[in-house]
């Protein structure tokens, strides 16, 4: 039995098995528990793209990492301390993110033979008996054959008593890293209430798991990780999908408009419609379209008529989505299309992370069509900026990209979520009559932003034509003359280029305002680009990192603060995006960093090449 308790600053557990063992869900109560004792943390879960993969295989391998702290922390880890492997697929595909002297709790049941065989280990290799992992700590456990002794009682096949080993494994956790299980007690009794012999068993499993580390003396010590150091506020562990759906809530909330989102369930952004689905109570319509056209186009029938119009996709589905954009651009109507990026091209890698769609957010249009593009950073962050979408939108009568990734919608965070009273009012007007010196309405004609008014239908003496086809200037009628046409094009640009004059002017996230370096990050990168520029500016180098929300217009002084910096290193989980905008715009020779694996950058990594460009 455990005698002594070791206080550790932070913890790196990654859960990993099969994608029926249950890792995500028992990831994801380990991080509530955490969030619940007031420590900081940070979630990557990893998960196969097939629905059921081979049980066994190195393919079907399901993971979810976890980081918890005592102080701020910005990313999930770049090395695990512990590793739960349910079974030898898991042991091989996670071991190599395992820190050297690290610990790892194995299923030992999960090794036999034919385990052994489907995870490619060659014949008579055992890594539990080969004495490859000599140098960790391996603590072995029969976790089936425990979780089924801890259910004889309980009249269920053994199938069903074996969906309960992850509770098992977060029991034995619990203990090892000295938690209270009400809060998952809570849980499992919410979810399985009206399936008593459900619920008992997973909670038999948990307590079984928490027993066996309290009663056996294999183990020689238990850890505590101290509360975190935070701004003082009510937190809660947020998901970047939660956290967008709540945005859009409270936009529409504060603009006063209704939302309906047109959208087709897809691989990572569904969840955003499952979330949104959930609050009618706030006058919000869901319609899960046959398709992804069909689904846009729905959205632009409902901003047409004065909702907030919202769509949700990836990649592929954005594909799909482009020439009714076009259609909300020529229109000039507002429309939020919200991209959760992942691995391309075609169907790529679904399940995986990847920042391969700014370039189509930009120009994956035909002719000329112009929107503003914005990017959340961090699963919280994610509130904000669908917040400041649609204000864009709305205010600006234009479409906007919202962009998101796997990697920060499936991720979580602790986030201090702002009261109704602290957010910026989103002011909306219609147009409901004709002004002081107009005889009859002029669908086009603008105002100081080169913004068209926006008219509900049905409004007496506001009808106006409307349609794909180019207008003519201020009347909006159909026009083919040429003179016309590039003036309208040119409009439209210089409509969402004006934006620029009404968002914030970008603002350096950490170290000086002008230096050796500038790192240039968008995205999902922030935390692993802060976390980088920390570590070195902490050793007295000249290194200064800015992270763009405004991805299109760019901020107005954006160019200005690179014109400060020696050199401009610009690290993108793509084969290099941003950096040939940024060229471009400001014609600086921005040199790339790019990973194209779908799995986030390392600290390590982007520390080794800003040491190389600095020395360079």
């Amino acid at each position: 039995m455990a005698d002594t308790q070791e206080i550790l600053q932070e913890v790196v557990i990654k859960f990993a098995g099969d994608s029926g063992d249950g890792m995500q869900l028992t990831g994801t109560q380990f991080t509530n528990n955490s969030a619940m004792l007031g420590l900081d943390l940070a979630t990557f879960p990893d998960f196969p793209a097939e629905i059921r993969a081979p049980i066994g295989t190195l393919p079907g391998v399901s993971g979810f990492q976890l980081r918890f702290s005592s102080d701020r922390i910005f990313t999930p880890g770049d090395e695990c301390d512990v590793l739960v492997a349910m079974n030898a697929a898991a042991l091989k595909v996670n071991l190599k993110s395992l820190k050297k002297g690290g610990k790892i709790i194995v299923n030992t049941d999960g090794f036999d033979t034919k385990n052994l065989r489907l995870a490619n280990y060659p014949d008579g290799i055992n890594p539990l008996e080969d004495h490859s992992l000599d140098g960790y700590e391996v603590i072995k456990m029969d976790v089936t054959k425990m979780t089924r002794e801890a259910l004889k009682d309980i009249t269920m096949g053994t199938k069903e008593k074996d969906r309960a080993k992850n509770m098992f494994v977060l029991g034995f956790l619990y203990w090892m890293y000295n938690r209270n299980m009400d809060n998952t007690i809570s849980f499992l009794t919410e979810k399985f209430g009206k399936k008593p012999e459900i619920l008992e068993s997973n909670v038999k499993a948990l307590q079984s798991g928490y027993n066996f580390g309290d009663t056996t003396e294999t183990f020689s010590a238990r850890y505590s990780v101290q509360k975190a150091t935070m701004e003082p506020g009510t937190y809660r562990s947020m998901m970047g999908n939660q956290a967008l759906a709540y945005g859009l809530i409270a936009a529409s909330q504060t603009s006063g408009l209704k939302m309906f989102l047109g959208t087709y369930p897809i691989t990572p952004a569904s969840d955003i419609l499952h979330e949104l689905s959930r609050h009618k109570s706030f006058g919000i319509k869901t319609f899960q379209a046959e398709d992804e056209i069909a689904a846009i186009t729905s959205a632009i029938g409902a901003s047409y008529g004065g909702m907030l119009g919202v769509t949700t996709t990836s990649g592929p589905g954005m594909a799909l989505k482009t020439e009714a954009m076009g259609l909300a651009v020529m229109l000039e109507i507002p429309l939020l299309i919200v991209n959760v990026q992942r691995g391309g091209p075609s169907t790529g890698l679904p399940t995986k992370t990847e920042q391969s769609d700014l370039m189509q957010a930009y120009y994956g249009r035909n002719g000329e069509c112009p929107m503003p593009v914005i990017a959340a950073s961090t699963p919280s962050d994610c509130f904000a900026a669908a917040y400041e979408a649609v204000r864009i939108s709305v205010q600006h009568m234009t479409p906007v990209i919202l962009l998101s990734d796997g990697y920060i919608a499936n991720g979580a965070e602790p986030w201090k979520f702002p009261q109704t009273a602290d957010l910026t009012p989103i002011k909306v007007s219609f147009k409901t009559q004709l002004g002081d010196h107009e005889d009859k309405f002029q669908p086009y004609l603008r105002d100081e932003k080169l913004v068209r008014p926006w008219v509900v239908p049905g409004t007496p003496g506001m009808e106006h034509r409307i349609g794909g086809l180019e207008k003519q200037n201020i009347t909006g009628n159909i026009s083919y003359d040429p003179e016309n046409h590039q003036l309208m094009v040119k409009i439209r640009q210089e409509k969402v280029d004006k934006i620029a004059d009404y968002i914030p002017l970008q603002k350096i996230d950490s170290g000086a305002e002008s230096g050796k370096l500038l790192v240039i990050g968008w995205g999902s990168t922030y935390g692993s680009l802060k976390s980088a520029c920390a570590q070195l500016q902490a050793e007295g180098a000249s290194v200064s990192h800015v992270h763009i929300r405004h991805m299109r217009p760019f901020p107005k002084n954006l160019g200005d603060i690179i014109k400060n910096f020696d050199k401009v290193l610009i690290p993108e989980l793509n084969n290099g995006q941003l950096v040939k905008i940024i060229r471009d715009q400001y014609l600086v020779d921005a040199q790339p960093f790019n990973k194209i694996m779908g799995i986030p950058f390392t600290k390590a990594e982007l520390v080794e090449v800003m040491k190389e460009m600095l020395a360079d």
